[in-house]
């Protein structure tokens, strides 16, 4: 099974400095991969672009996983996926029009109940030149959290538990990590020229160094922190050490390669 986390990340962007690009900003759309941590697929468009117009650019592979917000949904593509056997869970939007053919689970009366509180299979319209042409089948969640928010989900999948449905939800958190990682740690709050191949050239070479710093994270097997990693990196990019052994060890590295000790007695 091959499993995706779709996300987005809007970079807000001064009109003047980004006019040509858009004039209020651009966003970046990514699909990560869930078990390596980095992007697979991205794409850059203009903040006014609607966000679900970057499913449009997804191939997906029977077996696919995709978990996403409530911003990319869109009953179309829902029933695409179910044909072609690709699997989604996302939110529900709170103005989703949709009918109820099964109740499986209803906990929504028991005020302690927390997690799972109710699980429906629903029907949802399909709208041709806005006349409803088609229902779609699908799996509605209703999660409870321990402060006592409710999240309501809706998935294609109809055999993994309800919780697990919710678990991977929860794991989408990762690529907004992705994103943080990539804010705090490379230039991206500036952009260096103002036309759309500067700005995206300079998005695509962050997400390149931060492709090969998960890859030599990985290979050099370290326990640094990425920014720590990042750090070492960039103050030593000019320094004659093997670079893997470096992140791995920095003194030790830098006293095989200088022939160097260090006395701390005193």
């Amino acid at each position: 099974m091959v499993a995706t986390r779709l996300s987005y990340l809007r970079i807000s962007c001064c009109a003047d400095l980004a006019r040509r690009a858009s004039q209020s900003g651009i966003k970046v759309h990514a699909m990560m991969d869930a078990f390596s941590g980095v992007t697979e697929f991205i794409r850059i468009t203009a903040a006014k672009e609607h966000d679900r117009k970057f499913l449009y650019h997804l191939k997906l592979p029977a077996g696919s996983w995709l978990v996403f917000d409530k911003a990319y949904n869109t009953y179309h593509h829902f029933a695409k996926w179910t044909t072609q056997k690709a699997w989604f869970v996302s939110r529900m939007k709170d103005n989703a029009v949709f009918q109820v053919t099964k109740v499986l689970i209803d906990k929504t009366k028991r005020k302690q109940s927390i997690g799972v509180i109710k699980e429906q299979y629903i029907t949802v319209g399909i709208k041709t030149n806005g006349t409803v042409t088609e229902r779609l089948k699908l799996r509605r969640v209703t999660y409870k959290t321990k402060e006592g928010k409710r999240l309501v989900y809706i998935t294609n999948d109809f055999t993994l538990p309800a919780s697990k449905i919710a678990t991977i939800y929860k794991n989408r958190w990762m690529i907004e990590l992705l994103f943080k990682q990539i804010k705090q740690n490379f230039p991206l709050r500036y952009f260096w020229g103002e036309s759309d191949n500067a700005i995206k050239m300079q998005v695509y070479c962050v997400l390149i160094v931060q492709l090969l710093m998960v890859v030599i994270r990985k290979k050099a097997n370290t326990k640094k922190s990425f920014a720590n990693m990042i750090t070492v990196i960039r103050l030593h990019l000019m320094s004659y050490v093997g670079l893997l052994e470096f992140i791995k060890d920095t003194y030790k590295a830098w006293r095989k390669t200088h022939n160097a000790s260090f006395d701390f007695s005193t």
